[in-house]
């Protein structure tokens, strides 16, 4: 069993500045001074939306590839896409869970919490053995998601949630809390909403992130530029309408009128380049245009 306590020097030092920081902490996974020198903690709906998982993938998977570690509660939802996301760009993330560090919660997360290990990850708890979640457990964990992390992100969160309580615990270890605007007909965007009005930084792109890290993406941003001047005219009018909303084939032949056949061709072309995403139905942006 591996245990870091809390006079171990390899214990965390953003951690350790809590208040009600845990005495000792069991991990699986490759633990090192890097993995917790830049985190983001992650956290959002269990009820995640479509919106909700492109965001989380396009902003979690441009701050994996600078580098920041990404902490999360390894729930269904906002957790396991983070989680997800992070791997999927290479890079290293960091799952806390709310029962002993043997038990696999939820259990038909094993892919996922394997993948964790097996990509210089880590598994964390402060409970051993396969002591099982409880009601009490979960706020208990969300302060150690905080409390790893100089920043906490939350992209969905109804109100009253178990994110809210996170972002809660942010604001009283006096990190920086952002939130990601959701559509204010969306159960799950009255929580975001909140934090706003109470202050939390506002999320449009990576970059109100990033900066908080001292990382600059002026070459990427300059990417993007380029990548816009190499598209045709067709492509350019197709990316400017999707940047403002996702929107089907039918709707994009109205607007741009022209056949759904002959469109259909040309966003078959912009997916392989990955300009744009499809999904349900649905035509978006896609992070390769992003410069990611």
């Amino acid at each position: 069993m591996k245990i870091v306590d809390i006079d171990d020097p390899k214990y965390p030092p953003l951690l350790k500045q809590i208040p009600s920081r845990p005495d000792k902490l069991y991990y699986k996974g490759q633990w090192d001074e890097a993995i917790f020198a830049k985190c983001l903690a992650v956290v959002g709906s269990r009820r995640m939306t479509t919106y909700g998982r492109q965001v989380t993938t396009e902003l979690v998977e441009k701050a994996a590839l600078e580098g920041i570690t990404i902490v999360s509660g390894f729930m269904y939802g906002v957790d396991a896409q983070a989680h997800r996301a992070a791997l999927k760009a290479k890079g290293r993330t960091i799952a806390v869970m709310p029962c002993g560090i043997d038990l696999i919660h939820p259990a038909y997360q094993e892919d996922l919490y394997w993948q964790i290990l097996n990509s210089r990850g880590l598994i964390i708890s402060e409970s051993e053995g396969q002591a099982p979640p409880a009601k009490w457990s979960y706020p208990r964990r969300n302060r150690i998601v905080a409390g790893l992390s100089q920043a906490t992100l939350v992209i969905e969160a109804a109100l009253g949630s178990g994110s809210l309580i996170t972002a809660g615990l942010a604001r009283k270890f006096k990190r920086k809390l952002f939130a990601v605007p959701g559509p204010l007909t969306s159960s799950v965007s009255r929580g975001t909403l909140q934090l706003i009005k109470e202050g939390a930084v506002v999320v449009t792109n990576i970059d109100d992130i990033l900066s908080l890290y001292g990382l600059d993406r002026q070459k990427k941003v300059k990417f993007r530029e380029n990548q816009f001047k190499c598209l045709g005219r067709l492509e350019k009018e197709i990316i400017n309408i999707l940047s403002r909303e996702p929107k089907e084939i039918d709707y994009l032949s109205r607007q741009l009128k022209i056949a759904s056949s002959k469109l259909g061709a040309v966003l078959s072309l912009m997916k392989l380049k990955g300009f744009i995403g499809q999904e349900r139905g649905k035509y978006y942006v896609g992070k390769s245009f992003f410069g990611s």
